[in-house]
C-alpha cells in the first residue's frame, strides 16, 4: 500500500525534518509511528497525503510514485487517504452532519448517497444520534469520533492519524483505538502517530519509530488476533 524508499524532507533554513527513511506498508496492515516530539512524525503523514512532498527519495502509494501525481492530482490522491487529527478540525458553525459530509460536498456527490454515506460513518462511531448536534455540544471522544467519521465517509483505502488520543484519557483512548482496529479488521490500511508506549505495547501491533528524523526500528510486535483477518474491505463503511 505504502513504500518509503530512502526519503528525506528538509525545510528553508536547513531543518531536516526526515533522513533517508525506508520502510513498507502493506495493504489491511495496521502500524503504529512513534518517536520525540520533533521527530519527524508529522511530516512523515504530510508525505503520505501530499501535504509535503520530499526532498529527496521516493513515496509510493499502491505501485503509484507521488512524485508523479500532479497539482490536479492531488485532490484525486487524497481522496484515497483518510486524515484524523488530535485537535479534530471541526467546523463549529456546523452540525455533525455537515461536518462529516464536507469531504463528499466537496466531490460533487448527490444528496440521498451523501446522506446514506453519512449516516452510516456515523453509526460506525456510535453517533447517528448527534447528527444534528454542533460540535461545542460534544465531548472531546465524540469530537473525535466525527472527525473519525469524516475521514472514511468516502471509503478512503488508507487512515492516517496523528496523535489521535493526545488530548483524551486512558479510557477513551482505548476505545478510539478500538474503532481504528474495527475498519483495519475489514481491510483497510491504519497508521497511528502516537507517544502513548503504553497504548502501544498493549495493541500487539507493528512499531515504526523516528529518532531525530531516521527510522531507528521497525519492530512487530507479538501477533493480534484481528490482524490476520481481512475480509472485503467494503464492509467497513
Amino acid at each position: 500500500m505504502i513504500r518509503f524508499d530512502r526519503v528525506s524532507k528538509s525545510y528553508p533554513g536547513g531543518n531536516q525534518a526526515l533522513s533517508d527513511v525506508s520502510f513498507e506498508l502493506g495493504g489491511g496492515e495496521f502500524a503504529y509511528l512513534t518517536g520525540h516530539s520533533g521527530a519527524g512524525k508529522s511530516t512523515l503523514l504530510k508525505l503520505i497525503a501530499m501535504l509535503e512532498r520530499p526532498t529527496r527519495g521516493q513515496v509510493l502509494f499502491d505501485g503509484r510514485n507521488l512524485a508523479k501525481v500532479g497539482k490536479w492530482g492531488i485532490p484525486y490522491h487524497r481522496r484515497k487517504v483518510g486524515l484524523i487529527f488530535q485537535d479534530h478540525k471541526l467546523l463549529q458553525d456546523r452540525t455533525v452532519f455537515d461536518n462529516v459530509a464536507l469531504p463528499l460536498v466537496i466531490t460533487g456527490m448527490g444528496h440521498r448517497e451523501m446522506r446514506r454515506r453519512v449516516q452510516a460513518a456515523l453509526d460506525q462511531v456510535d453517533l447517528l444520534h448527534k447528527e444534528h448536534a454542533l460540535p461545542i455540544t460534544l465531548s472531546g471522544g465524540e469530537q473525535q469520533r466525527v472527525g473519525i467519521a469524516r475521514a472514511v465517509v468516502g471509503r478512503p483505502p488508507m487512515l492516517v492519524a496523528d496523535e489521535p488520543t493526545g488530548n483524551l484519557d486512558p479510557a477513551l483512548s482505548r476505545e478510539i483505538m478500538r474503532l481504528f482496529e474495527r475498519f483495519q479488521q475489514v481491510g483497510v490500511t491504519v497508521m497511528v502517530a502516537s507517544h502513548d508506549h503504553e497504548l502501544i505495547r498493549a495493541s500487539g501491533r507493528r512499531v515504526l519509530t523516528l529518532q531525530g528524523g531516521q527510522m531507528v526500528e521497525a519492530r512487530l510486535d507479538a501477533p493480534h488476533s484481528s490482524a490476520d483477518h481481512h475480509p472485503d474491505q467494503g464492509g467497513a463503511y
